[in-house]
């Protein structure tokens, strides 16, 4: 187990990053968590459905996509942050030669904006250093500005691979993405 706290945008052991009555424990995954993590899964596609207004995305049963997440990186690459006995955060860390990229990093909704995630992010570095990677990155969707902000004031700022795609079934997209001088949709 894993009890962290931010100082100086530096984990320090020992220390939680709420105030003292509400101390996160971050720790390797379990069997019994399964649950737990099905539920953040599927607020994570819950989110993702209303910001792309589709109710198709993850199907009818999302839960079930963390089994298949979890069976692709395995156990021992999702960690868990909880308190008082309770999941309130998940990140899986996809380990390739290189990369390690961040799917996903979840905290529960009403824990958002605790700290929770710049604890997973410390981890997420700390793991890459470990295994002498020489990147670190994350994939989020374009329009979750709120992870997007979070993962750029946590330091990951490098552009390094760009998805686009031809919708043929002609839904509305977003203005306002520009890159190398292009206006791009999202």
């Amino acid at each position: 187990m894993f009890r962290a706290g931010i100082k100086n945008n530096r984990l320090s052991p020992g220390r939680s990053h709420m105030d003292e009555s509400e101390p996160v424990n971050y720790r390797k995954f379990s069997d019994n968590d399964l649950g737990s993590c099905r539920k953040l899964w599927e607020q994570l596609t819950i989110a993702h459905r209303a910001i792309y207004d589709d109710p198709s995305i993850g199907g009818p049963d999302p839960g079930k996509f963390f089994d298949e997440h979890l069976e692709k990186i395995g156990t021992e690459n999702i960690w868990i942050a909880e308190m008082d006995g309770q999941v309130k955060g998940l990140m899986g860390l996809e380990i390739g030669e290189e990369e390690i990229t961040i799917e996903p990093l979840v905290i529960a909704q009403s824990q958002r904006g605790k700290g929770i995630g710049r604890g997973f992010m410390e981890i997420a570095i700390q793991e890459a250093k470990n295994r002498n990677a020489t990147f670190l990155s994350v994939k989020p969707v374009a329009r979750n500005l709120s992870a997007l902000r979070f993962f750029s004031m946590n330091g990951m700022t490098t552009v390094g691979h760009v998805e686009l795609f031809m919708d043929l079934k002609n839904r509305e997209w977003k203005d306002g993405l520009r890159l190398h001088d292009m206006d791009l949709k999202y």
